[in-house]
């Protein structure tokens, strides 16, 4: 149990984002602080006014979680990044990183420029960044112009070479004048790339020369130069606090780092994805004395890679690890290209991992009791489910429900487990298309009929486009199929299975005379089940969240006033043609039997209109 007062007092004092979860484990709310102690402790304060909004949701708030980050602008950029992620109920903006400035550098050019950007393209240049001001990233760039004489014109070089005469920046030392050709583009080039390694964040040389300056201007009584010299030290220490939070070249990325004592170790992963770091999770893992960093870490992998949906690109360790050509071979293999698992020494990703190594120690420092519980409800359930069904390496399960709004229209829910956690990204609604009434088991046979062809139909594509099934929804199928009921909704999910020629394993969760749940059923046999066991309390969430999900789906339909016949969602069918169609046939079942040459003979109706509601009633 959750102990908000209790995990209050741990909360570190460093800047960081904060993630707010509801008592279904929804995150509700998604924010940023200076220190994370002192502004979590606020909401929780009676004295403290947040408006109406914020009351509301701190009455929801069943659990609360954080990721710390070395700065401020940092927590800025992954706020940002989370938000757009997960889309928090509670959250009133959703900002873009479009509107934080970057620095660009034209690389694509022969005689590249150092640009102020607001937007970060695909094309040849780097982009630092975002920052959070803009006036710092202006001045930067300013002082890079003036410390390694590029340019500023905007003069198409070398095509343009002394076709005018040189600038003003020319006469007064601030450019040596490419487009004289008074530098080569060689030495041009070496200017360039000092400037880069100052973006990569090797400033400690141009901090002593600006302060030497200084010092030198001052001592001359030039203090107007002292003094522009003093502004300069302080954009380009405020642009040193470059944030790791969003990495410019748009890569999918894990990052693994790993905190241990003597009997326990924490591995944190930090998933980066387009670029962005999206989200985290962490992992308790039992150890002995004797196992050492390299070990561990070896094993974490293996374990986790070998059940985890998506391999990105890249895996980032802090340090080398056992068979570490074989790992990377065998993800090739799972991931169908090239994976790459690196050890960075320097720049923005060894500070990434060291980040990550830093939430991993808080974790195992101040969490370790709630890990272990919290690896218990989810991993742990799984294990026990495994264990009873006689199965291996059960990651994803999927569930559904079926719901009448009214006797008038069905609707069915799909919810998606993973590794004993909810994904609601994965998450689908359905709107019945054949079935009228309440039948349970029709309604059933469309909804799995649909998922599982749809899902066959992405696998197909994806594999064509030589994709990841990370980019599909419905390409990825479950270990296991969970059905609300006993054999016959078992059955139903068989034929289904069977009809598409997949093999899936499919269970039923048996409920008792009092509606709760009882048992599994299973291959034709009902199986016990302890119900005082995580694997238990697992399954009735799963029950839980399948029906709160329908439900969720039916109000918003009410609310919305969007009970309408199924003839609305089909393009190119208005309320004219509905009601033509209504007319005529007195019911859906009659229209799905029909012909389309049957269908254009109906009033208003033309042969695109009878061709879109034939394949309406006739293409999963």
């Amino acid at each position: 149990m959750f102990n908000i007062q209790e995990e209050l007092k741990k909360l570190p004092d460093q800047p960081g984002v904060y993630i707010m979860h509801d008592d279904r484990d929804a995150i509700i709310y998604i924010g940023k602080a200076v220190s994370l102690r002192k502004r979590v402790h606020q909401y929780f304060q009676a004295s403290h006014d947040e408006g109406i909004k914020k009351a509301q949701m701190v009455k929801q708030i069943a659990r609360f979680e954080y990721i710390i980050t070395d700065s401020e602008l940092e927590a800025l950029v992954l706020e940002c990044n989370l938000i757009k992620e997960h889309r928090p109920k509670y959250n009133t903006m959703l900002r873009d990183d479009k509107t934080y400035p970057y620095i660009r550098v034209t690389l694509g050019e022969d005689f590249p420029r150092v640009l102020f950007s607001r937007q970060q393209k695909k094309d040849k240049s780097r982009y630092f960044g975002p920052y959070t001001s803009a006036g710092a990233v202006k001045d930067t760039i300013e002082m890079i112009n003036k410390l390694y004489g590029l340019r500023t014109c905007n003069r198409n070089l070398p095509k343009d070479t002394g076709k005018e005469r040189p600038c003003l920046n020319y006469h007064i030392h601030q450019c040596d004048a490419p487009c004289q050709a008074y530098i080569s583009k060689e030495a041009y080039r070496k200017r360039v790339e000092e400037a880069l390694e100052f973006l990569n964040g090797n400033y400690s040389g141009i901090i002593k020369s600006l302060e030497e300056k200084m010092s030198e201007a001052s001592a001359n009584m030039e203090f107007e130069k002292a003094i522009e010299y003093r502004n300069l030290l302080g954009s380009v220490k405020q642009i040193a606090q470059k944030q790791k939070m969003t990495n410019t070249d748009g890569e999918d990325k894990d990052i693994v780092a790993l905190a241990r004592d003597e009997n326990d170790a924490v591995v944190q992963v930090f998933f980066i994805r387009g670029g962005k770091l999206i989200g985290r999770d962490h992992f308790y893992m039992r150890i002995g004395t004797e196992d050492t960093r390299t070990q561990i870490l070896t094993t974490f992998m293996k374990q986790f890679y070998s059940g985890t949906p998506y391999i990105p690109r890249e895996i980032m360790l802090p340090q080398e690890i056992e068979e570490q050509e074989i790992l990377e071979n065998w993800l090739t293999g799972k991931r169908g290209s090239r994976v790459y698992i690196r050890i960075p020494q320097k720049g923005m990703k060894e500070k990434l991992v060291e980040l990550a190594s830093k939430n991993a120690q808080l974790v195992l420092s101040q969490d370790r009791e709630k890990l272990k519980r919290e690896e218990g409800r989810t991993i742990g359930a799984v294990k026990e489910i495994e264990k009873w069904l006689n199965m291996r390496e059960l990651v994803r399960i999927e569930a559904y429900d079926i719901s009448n709004i009214n006797g008038f229209e069905t609707v069915g829910s799909m919810i998606v487990y993973e590794k004993g956690k909810p994904k609601r990204s994965d998450y689908r609604k359905f709107k019945l298309r054949t079935v009228t009434g309440p039948d349970d088991y029709a309604s059933m046979h469309e909804v799995l009929t649909r998922r599982f062809t749809h899902g066959m139909a992405e696998q197909k594509e994806l594999k064509e486009k030589e994709l990841s099934d990370e980019y599909g929804s419905f390409s990825r199928f479950p270990d296991l199929i969970m059905m609300d009921g006993g054999r016959g909704q078992v059955n139903i999910c068989l034929k289904v299975l069977e009809e598409l020629h997949l093999d899936i394993p499919v269970c039923g969760m048996v409920k008792d005379d009092n509606h709760r749940t009882r048992g599994l059923y299973y291959e034709n046999v009902e199986i016990p089940i302890d119900t005082h066991s995580e694997g238990f309390k697992l399954i009735t969430r799963i029950q839980d969240e399948a029906h709160r999900f329908a439900i969720e789906y039916h109000r918003s339909l009410r609310s919305k006033e969007q009970v309408h016949s199924v003839l609305d969602d089909i393009e190119g069918i208005g309320p004219s043609r509905r009601k033509a169609l209504m007319k005529k046939y007195q019911s859906l079942d009659a229209i799905k039997e029909a012909t389309i040459e049957d269908l254009m003979d109906t009033e208003s109706m033309n042969e695109k209109a009878a061709q879109s509601v034939y394949a309406f009633f006739h293409e999963s």
